[in-house]
């Protein structure tokens, strides 16, 4: 679920803006998501799962009770951060890795709809602050839940019986690292209509990185609104997230790749934009809700379209490279929104994410992705 990192960016704004996902994740992670494909390829997938998961219990856990006890120092904030962040990793290309071994082909739009829809722990956790008598209880609440969420995942995994991943040779002679990850990327790039995803998802990342600091900044300092009120607007995407989840394995059915590529771009410039300039807090709503429902339908097309196209024995080797073009370019997309907010403020910064918006839907339109 995720709960807790959103509380962690409240409590005491502990977190700087420029290391915060779009979802409200911290994204100390996500500098590195291409180093492991050889220890992913390798390792039991399920016992990494349920490390990584074991990992962020014990580390969320200890928030709210070294708060308890009176000790709650800003390092541990930070080393909780980057432990959450580095399994957070690990776990999500093990876990779409496995992804192709656990459900059909047929299904895999469904079952990564269903991983999507997590997508509601971040902007919960902003209501469950907002509903609490003060904002650090409401955060120490947040990273609660949080850490119970991962206990509760671990249990589920350890009660699955279906092998998450292919028998390999065991005589197989281990291969270098670096090859390992040449190997990935080679894949990745000598697929055209791959590679395009992969930059076209690695802009939209960059651009959507600081929406929602920047949501924040525009509701405190234009409409100048309550905690609570900022928590709805965060919960609303949350729900719109949601539902997106729910619509996309139908929309994946109905629409090709390419059209909802370059509808989503579309929504994105409108939303976007509808953020920008309104001066309403039921309008602001709206384009919360439009911008967080577009994106597990635009997510759940472009991973479909590669775990499909990817052969089992490299799933965790491109899904690596893959991620490692996307996630790298948000924390620089959230440094450079921060800064922009300094200087121009929000709606500014809204103004200019629809503008590169724009550019996407030209690359979606002129390298022949609408056609896929």
């Amino acid at each position: 679920m995720a709960l807790g990192k959103k509380g962690g960016q409240t409590f005491g704004n502990s977190q700087p803006a420029s290391f915060t996902k779009v979802d409200g994740a911290p994204d100390f992670g996500a500098f590195s998501p291409s180093l492991h494909p050889r220890y992913l390829e390798r390792w039991d997938r399920k016992k990494t799962m349920i490390f990584c998961d074991l990992l962020r219990w014990l580390t969320l856990g200890s928030v709210p009770l070294a708060f308890v006890l009176g000790h709650l120092t800003l390092v541990q904030l930070y080393l909780v951060a980057f432990a959450e962040g580095t399994a957070y990793v690990l776990f999500s290309l093990a876990q779409i890795s496995a992804l192709p071994q656990v459900v059909e082909p047929a299904h895999l739009s469904r079952a990564y709809a269903l991983d999507t829809a997590t997508l509601l722990g971040p902007n919960l956790s902003a209501f469950i602050i907002g509903l609490a008598p003060a904002i650090e209880i409401g955060a120490i609440l947040a990273y609660l839940v949080d850490s119970i969420s991962y206990l509760v995942s671990v249990c589920s995994l350890v009660g699955m019986r279906v092998p998450f991943q292919v028998e390999r040779p065991k005589d197989a002679a281990p291969r270098r690292l670096s090859l390992e990850i040449a190997t990935g990327l080679r894949f990745l790039w000598g697929q055209r209509t791959l590679r395009l995803k992969a930059l076209l998802t690695a802009f939209i990342n960059f651009l959507t990185s600081p929406v929602s600091l920047a949501l924040i900044v525009l509701a405190q300092g234009r409409l100048h609104l309550s905690v609570q009120w900022i928590g709805l607007i965060l919960s609303v995407g949350g729900i719109g997230g949601i539902l997106g989840s729910v619509f996309a394995p139908w929309l994946r059915e109905r629409l090709r790749c390419g059209q909802i590529l370059f509808f989503s771009t579309i929504i994105w410039i409108g939303a976007f934009l509808l953020v920008a300039l309104t001066p309403w807090l039921s309008l602001l709503l709206v384009g919360r809700f439009l911008i967080s429902f577009t994106y597990p339908v635009y997510g759940v097309t472009i991973v479909s379209y590669r775990l499909l196209l990817t052969p089992p024995h490299l799933q965790g080797r491109v899904n690596s490279a893959f991620r490692g073009l996307s996630y790298g370019s948000e924390p620089l997309g959230a440094a450079l929104g921060g800064l922009l907010l300094g200087f121009l403020g929000a709606q500014a910064v809204f103004g200019l994410i629809a503008m590169g918006c724009m550019g996407c839907l030209l690359m979606v339109w002129g390298t022949g992705l609408h056609n896929v």
